[in-house]
Formats: structure tokens, C-alpha cells, sequence
């Protein structure tokens, strides 16, 4: 009996051990635009993680030093899988939840795509090369990007064009220089309307530099590292939607022409590092990401 009492220990003790593994994951997948923010959330995280820690010591101590008796070890092990239970329920609600969102920032960025012939399906475009980008990186760099903030920093990049008139918009030659002025303030015209809602600032960089270059000559001068990396992704797929997409005064370029302009750019548009990433996705996945109003 002494011994089933120590086995189901050591197994509740194992479980623990994952349900804080598992809570650490659960902890920082809640810093993103929907759930981050507020200062007593982050105590609350800080609490549970503490408590699991706390139990996983009682656990150790029990199976050690104190008398094991059935009962308390079916508790302890119990517990342990209840924990487990409920982290799992919890987090199928939440990315249920984020998922929603998505979809329903999706739908509406579909409506005002759809107002500019240029630009109806490119937001969509852009969030599915991104994320697909984003998937082929090694883990260290998706640990430091959040994937929910940058789904939806990649579907509201363009939404600043709500601020420029859609004669320039809808005109079917390229700009001129003021009008050309006008459309490089759209990235800003985007954080302004994406600031009322505060957890949105973490993203506002992003939206605001996806335009940089990394030899500086950008909207805005930024170059090199000072601009964030979420940002050089929507570059790139955003570039690669540009291209491949019809636009009023032109035509849809090929995929292979996509890549090879892309791979032109590399060091001095584009960051190099993520180029190299991006031009080993096969041809099929790339095209999936392209919704059917943008294909060529």
C-alpha cells in the first residue's frame, strides 16, 4: 500500500511538474493585444504560477518526509490531474475566443478593403503570408513575436488608408508628389486610429514601420535594427501580395517574379535573414495564402 501511495506521489508530482510547464506557455500567450494590458491580470498570472510552484514543494515534501496514506495520495494525484483538466478548458476557451476576434477584425477589414479596388483581399493576403512566414522561423524568433499580435497587426496594416481620399486611392496611374506625400502618412493615419484602444500600442511600431527599408530609405527613415522584426515580416508579405496582386495601373506579376524581385532586395528593401526564410517556402503554400479576388 506504501507503495501505490508513493507511485501516485510521484506521478501527481510529474503531472505538476507539466501543469507548470504547461501554465508558463498559458502565461505568456496572454501578453497579446486582446488580453494584455492590465496591471492586477499580470499579478493574477504571477499568483497561480507562485501557488503551482508552492504545490509542486508540497508534493516533493510529502512523498519524503510525511506518512503516506491512501487517501491523501489519491488527493494529490487527483489534484494534479484536475489542474491539468482545467488548464486545458481554459485554454480552449481562450483561443477559441481569439480566434473569434480574428475572424470578426477580419470580416471588417474585408469591408473596407472591398471600398478600394486596390486593395480588396490584400490585408487578407498579408496576414496569411505573414503568418506562413512566421511559422517557418526558427523558435527563438517566434518566441520574441507574439502570433495573435501579429495576425492582427498584419490585417490592419493598410487600415491608416481609411485617412487618404479615394481619388488617390482609386487612381488608375501612379502618384504624384503630393499625392505620393499624402499616401506615406497612412502608417500614421493607422496608429491614430488604432489608438483609443490602449492594448493596441504594442503593435503601433509594427503598423508604423512596415513600410521602412533596411538601407533607411523608408517612409520614414528607420533602418536596420530599429526596425521591429514584426515589422520586416509584414514587409516582406506585404511586398509579396503588392506584386502579385492587380492593381488599377498594373498588372499581376507571377509568383517566380515575386520571388526574384524579392530576392533582389534582400539586404537593402528587405532583411536579408527573413528573405532567406521566406524564398525556401514552397510555391504552393505561398499561393494558398492568397485569397481568390488578389490571385493573378
Amino acid at each position: 500500500m506504501e507503495t501505490l501511495c508513493l507511485v501516485l506521489i510521484i506521478l501527481g508530482a510529474l503531472i505538476m511538474a507539466n501543469n507548470i510547464v504547461m501554465y508558463f506557455f498559458f502565461a505568456k500567450n496572454m501578453h497579446d493585444i486582446i488580453f494584455s494590458g492590465k496591471k492586477k491580470d499580470e499579478a493574477l498570472l504571477s499568483v497561480g504560477m507562485a501557488l503551482l510552484v508552492f504545490f509542486l514543494i508540497g508534493y516533493i515534501l510529502v512523498g519524503i518526509f510525511a506518512d503516506r496514506y491512501i487517501m491523501t495520495s489519491l488527493i494529490l494525484f487527483f489534484g494534479s490531474i484536475y489542474v491539468s483538466v482545467m488548464l486545458l478548458i481554459t485554454s480552449k476557451l481562450i483561443f477559441s475566443s481569439k480566434k473569434k476576434s480574428i475572424e470578426i477584425a477580419s470580416v471588417l477589414i474585408g469591408v473596407i478593403d472591398a471600398r478600394d479596388p486596390n486593395l480588396n483581399g490584400h490585408s487578407q493576403c498579408v496576414k496569411n503570408v505573414a503568418m506562413l512566414l512566421y511559422s517557418k522561423l526558427p523558435l527563438p524568433i517566434r518566441m520574441s513575436i507574439n502570433p495573435v499580435s501579429l495576425e492582427f497587426a498584419a490585417l490592419l496594416h493598410d487600415i491608416g488608408k481609411l485617412g487618404v481620399p479615394e481619388s488617390i486611392l482609386n487612381k488608375p496611374a501612379k502618384l504624384d508628389d503630393e499625392e505620393w506625400k499624402i499616401m506615406k502618412e497612412h502608417p500614421k493615419f493607422g496608429v491614430k486610429i488604432l489608438e483609443p484602444i490602449s492594448s493596441f500600442n504594442q503593435i503601433s511600431n509594427w503598423i508604423l514601420y512596415h513600410h521602412e527599408r533596411i538601407d533607411g530609405k523608408g517612409y520614414y527613415g528607420i533602418k536596420e535594427n530599429d526596425i521591429p522584426l514584426a515589422a520586416k515580416i509584414l514587409a516582406i508579405a506585404d511586398t509579396y501580395s503588392a506584386i502579385t496582386m492587380r492593381r488599377s495601373y498594373k498588372d499581376p506579376r507571377t509568383h517566380e517574379d515575386a520571388i526574384k524581385i524579392i530576392k533582389d532586395v534582400a539586404g537593402t528593401q528587405l532583411d536579408k535573414s527573413l528573405v532567406d526564410v521566406f524564398v525556401a517556402i514552397p510555391k504552393d503554400e505561398l499561393q494558398k495564402c492568397i485569397p481568390e479576388q488578389v490571385k493573378y
